[in-house]
């Protein structure tokens, strides 16, 4: 679908429920068309109940290509034009992928499925992150990928709503059906009313702290059961993450813990002696193919869902599709449903 050019012929006001990263991407997006918009959300201002505070926010469309369909690695590579225009203060200096001798053979399957990247040996291992120098002797690096804090990219984008205008609502009990007009429906895993089909991955992430090893970019060592990543902080803080796992709980495993933090120390023994801040898991809404859509349900009800690992990678392109749609600009017909 070639980028829509906005026609305001949309409905007074285009109401949104969820003010996570979906939610407020579609409202970005309405609102820099022209649109009257309001934005309601069940939880607090904090958004700490929300999936997107335990994610890793990696805008990383060409690692994702190892394991996701063609559809992620398009709409990832337009969201991250979206993200430099709306926050061009966003780090994009790549991603990297390292892997112990043992790995060998997962590595290079990677690197074989994996697009967007070149291999790197020891020397530029260490000019990359000086802190990994000696320790790995082959990468790849993604030099177009990025990644944001959650934990302050929603507020900045919330911060950015309200200066156009945008009005959010929190702590609102409502729900699609008692709004009128057009209402775009963003409430992840709690839309199951809505998508029957939607399923929770959950994902349980560690937050450490330690001044004793410094990184520049996302860090991702190929592991036997999950791609495991260490994603820079400020304040010397470093997320580890993340599991992969078909469940409605919302708790972090004692063996899940012990599994990231060993992988963790793997890349650097200086996280053995990181002090825990805090851990958890988010609930991934996902389709049973993994991929998203915007269901359509007559002319004024729209669902955004089943982002599953990529909520702040697809987030942005899935609200300038659902944009295009509703002003009648064009309709991407591999991700727009219409019931």
């Amino acid at each position: 679908m070639n980028q829509p050019q906005f026609r305001i012929l949309a409905p007074a006001t285009i109401s949104i429920i969820g003010a996570g990263i979906a939610g407020t991407w579609q409202a970005l997006m309405f609102a820099k068309a022209g649109c009257k918009v309001a934005l309601y959300e069940r939880g607090d201002a904090a958004m700490t109940q929300g999936t997107g505070h335990w994610a890793g926010g990696m805008l990383a469309p060409y690692c994702e290509s190892e394991a996701a369909e063609p559809l992620i690695t398009r709409l990832g590579l337009r969201s991250l034009e979206l993200w430099r225009d709306a926050l061009p203060q966003t780090p994009f200096n790549g991603s990297l992928v390292i892997a112990h001798a043992r790995d060998r053979a997962d590595f290079e399957r990677f690197a074989h499925l994996a697009s967007g990247h070149r291999r790197v040996g020891g020397a530029e291992i260490a000019e990359l992150e000086p802190d990994l120098g000696g320790r790995f002797h082959d990468g790849l690096f993604f030099a177009q990928e990025g990644h944001v804090d959650p934990r302050q990219v929603v507020p900045a984008l919330h911060e950015k709503l309200r200066a156009s205008g945008v009005p959010i609502e929190f702590k609102s009990a409502a729900e699609p059906s008692d709004i009128g007009g057009t209402v775009i429906d963003c409430r992840g895993i709690a839309a199951r009313d809505a998508c029957p089909d939607l399923r929770a991955v959950k994902g349980e992430i560690i937050m450490v702290e330690t001044s004793e090893i410094a990184l520049s970019r996302p860090v991702r060592l190929i592991h036997p059961r999950w791609s495991l990543y260490v994603v820079p902080r400020d304040g010397n803080r470093f997320l580890i993450g993340a599991t992969s796992i078909e469940s409605d709980d919302k708790g972090v495993s004692v063996r899940s813990a012990l599994e990231l933090l060993t992988a963790a120390y793997s890349v650097h023994p200086a996280f053995g002696e990181a002090r825990i801040i805090d851990f958890g898991a988010g609930l991934r809404p996902a389709f049973p193919d993994n991929l998203p859509r915007v269901v359509v349900d007559g002319n004024s009800k729209i669902t955004v869902n089943g982002l599953y690992r990529h909520g702040f990678l697809l987030a942005p392109a899935l609200a300038e599709v659902t944009v295009a749609h509703v002003l009648g600009a064009g309709t991407d017909s591999e991700v727009v449903r219409c019931s």
